[in-house]
């Protein structure tokens, strides 16, 4: 007997189960190297169709291409540049077209910055806020769209930072970006909801990856001091909190961030008070 007002088990189960159902075909840009690559193959592996964007690495894609197929999964591969958003997110409608459907969108695709506030030029600003912010806007519109209009629930997941909670010096564009997507994240959850609509969000940490000028190498072990696990981590250890966010049994877990950092996020007070000079401040 189910829970009084509740109805019965059986009829809680098909609640549950009632935007399961949606395309087991995903998208994923920034699919060259690091995360997005990664991600990319675990969800192949978790049995989904995907559709993968590059930038400029296109020996990088290929690569990604091949190992999808190895495994036996239809692939579809868009170059777009999302420095200008409204162009590069309608490789997102086409890669929708070609394997007809999404269920998943993963917004990975981003760019970094090293400048001061002060000495950022808007151009530079704006960049980073349309590949890091407003592409993420434009793809969850678009795949947002197909999966309430088709009516079988879906799993968009933005890849953030732990900087959408924490700045850094020199990083100022990157950690606005970062921050607004957070919001963004939370704004789409709460409209998109009642169509079983999950949206959330990974927040790596350090991680081996050609962006922070590791490329494809292994993490060092016991070369962060200053980290809770003290290395960087692998791409493939956000990639199983994509694949966890996509499967149908996340149905319950929307607007959140996982951090995925190695416990860097708990030292902000620790670190600070343990730093013995300023050279912080240079970044």
């Amino acid at each position: 007997m189910g829970r009084p007002g509740t109805g019965s088990s059986t009829e809680s189960v098909a609640a549950v189960k009632e935007f399961d159902d949606y395309d087991r075909v995903a998208v994923v840009t920034g699919a060259d190297s690091g995360i997005g690559r990664a991600s990319a193959i675990r969800l192949a592996e978790a049995g989904f169709d995907v559709g993968v964007t590059y930038h400029e690495d296109e020996e990088g894609i290929r690569r990604t291409e091949s190992e999808i197929r190895e495994i036996g999964r239809r692939v579809a591969v868009r170059r777009h540049d999302l420095a200008e958003p409204q162009h590069g997110a309608e490789a997102v409608t086409e890669m929708i077209d070609e394997l007809g459907g999404v269920g998943v969108l993963v917004n990975n695709a981003g760019t970094g910055s090293s400048e001061h506030l002060l000495d950022t030029d808007y151009a530079r600003w704006r960049e980073v806020l349309a590949v890091d912010l407003d592409a993420p806007f434009l793809c969850s519109q678009i795949a947002g769209r197909h999966m309430r209009d088709a009516g079988r629930g879906g799993r968009i997941i933005n890849i953030t930072s732990v900087h959408e909670d924490y700045p850094r010096v020199t990083a100022g564009a990157y950690c606005t970006a970062k921050g607004g997507l957070k919001l963004l994240t939370r704004t789409l959850a709460l409209e998109l909801g009642l169509y079983g609509i999950t949206v959330n969000a990974v927040a790596p940490g350090e991680i081996a990856t050609p962006m922070t000028g590791q490329h494809e190498q292994p993490p060092e072990l016991d070369s962060r001091a200053g980290y809770p696990i003290p290395r960087p981590g692998h791409a493939y250890e956000v990639a199983e909190a994509v694949a966890f966010l996509a499967r149908p049994e996340s149905s319950y877990v929307t607007g959140s961030s996982i951090f995925v950092d190695g416990g860097l996020s708990l030292m902000g007070p620790q670190a600070g008070g343990d730093l013995q000079d300023a050279t912080w401040r240079a970044g």
